[in-house]
């Protein structure tokens, strides 16, 4: 009886073992808000006083699989000033959504056969200050929108791109019919009589074929401080050819911390369909296309989730 009381039978259990399915797809979402400002009180040698910020956000979706890549990016950009003295006004505006799906043949090429949408416009109305009375841009007015076959070129730590499209439309939208009656953006203007009364409304649309090239590079150039430059270029078959839409967007970031940066960047943008414009005695008065620079220095925080 002691024998059989003592007997350890062992209970084998068996449990299943779940395995959760490989996701192809990368995310990188980023919200910051840059601020800078200057305050004079009883200074001797003068000044204005002044208060910028800038809002701006980077939403990243990407999906890789074994032969196929398919990124997606929104950029969204908002800022304004106030002057002492002066009603606040807009310093940047931005909405961009880029799409790139691609094909390469083996798992070694680093050329992609590849699709490009590009969307660009902006969320509030856009004036040449201190007029306000009317706006020279509008949400929609312009929006441009490229959509193109090409190739594309990505290195292996996916920290430069370049992509070429001998086959790119361009649509420039002008949903408002004031700016587009008066051609603004390159759309075919309203057509008047002797009295100025409209005869044809101006087109709301112009759509172009042309040449599209793209390229993305982002470098450490030191501990904490990082490059990245956005070039884009674009000439059209019919119209001109030769004559290069340029929009290059060249920025420094320089990491305090894990939340805290400064940036500093420069925006140079040419497009022969934005015609200039100024005030003369009160007058708005347009001229021909010319070189457009924006320039920002900022410090602000940041969160990457």
């Amino acid at each position: 009886m002691n024998n059989i009381s003592s007997l350890r039978i062992p209970l084998k259990i068996q449990t299943k073992t779940h395995y959760l399915p490989l996701s192809h797809w990368t995310k990188k979402n980023s919200i910051g808000f840059d601020i800078s400002e200057v305050a004079f009180v009883n200074w001797s040698a003068g000044g204005t006083s002044s208060i910028s910020g800038l809002l701006k956000g980077k939403f990243h979706r990407n999906y890789n699989r074994k032969n196929f890549n398919w990124s997606n990016e929104l950029l969204v950009r908002y800022g304004l000033n106030k002057q002492d003295g002066i009603e606040v006004r807009k310093t940047e505006d931005a909405l961009q959504f880029n799409s790139t799906f691609g094909y390469r043949r083996d798992t070694l090429s680093n050329w992609f056969h590849s699709a490009k949408f590009n969307f660009n416009t902006q969320f509030t109305n856009g004036y040449a200050y201190p007029n306000t009375d009317q706006a020279i841009s509008k949400p929609f007015a312009p929006a441009y929108v490229f959509m193109g076959v090409g190739a594309e070129n990505i290195d292996k730590d996916k920290k430069r791109t370049f992509y070429i499209s001998p086959f790119t439309f361009k649509t420039t939208l002008v949903l408002d019919q004031r700016l587009a009656n008066q051609g603004a953006f390159g759309v075919a203007k309203a057509t008047v009589d002797a009295d100025g009364n409209i005869i044809t409304p101006g087109e709301k649309a112009k759509v172009e074929l042309g040449f599209l090239a793209t390229s993305k590079y982002r470098k450490e150039l030191a501990k904490n401080i990082t490059l990245e430059n956005r070039l884009t270029l674009y000439s059209d078959y019919i119209n001109r050819f030769g004559n290069v839409d340029v929009d290059c967007d060249l920025q420094v970031e320089l990491v305090v911390n894990q939340y805290v940066k400064a940036n500093i960047g420069a925006h140079v943008i040419y497009d022969d369909d934005i015609k200039s414009k100024r005030e003369i005695e009160g007058v708005q008065v347009t001229e021909g296309p010319k070189t457009q620079l924006r320039q920002a220095i900022g410090v602000g925080i940041e969160y990457i989730f």
